[in-house]
């Protein structure tokens, strides 16, 4: 998994500015906005599956199971998403 790209948990953890501001006192709305669209999934309802992301929980894109051998490309067959063997295409 890809981490995001503000790990808040380390930020919180960092010494804090003397002064009183920023981390860990205030989070940054920017930082929070870069982490909510990085973790954006734009994606019908019924290809999404709920998943966890460390202890919290997430989503992921539903794709069919990968074959075990060969060549394959993703690709719908009377409207069914599935793998089709290359020779096929």
């Amino acid at each position: 998994m890809a981490d995001l790209p503000v790990n808040f948990e380390s930020k919180v953890k960092s010494a804090s500015l003397a002064n009183g501001t920023g981390y860990p006192y205030r989070i940054s709305a920017t930082d929070l906005d870069r982490n909510f669209a990085y973790a954006a999934l734009d994606a019908p309802d019924d290809w999404i599956e709920k998943s966890s992301v460390g202890i919290h929980n997430g989503r992921k894109l539903k794709l069919p199971p990968l074959p075990g051998s060969g060549t394959h490309v993703l690709g719908c067959v009377d409207g069914t998403v599935q793998w089709i063997e290359t020779e096929e295409c």
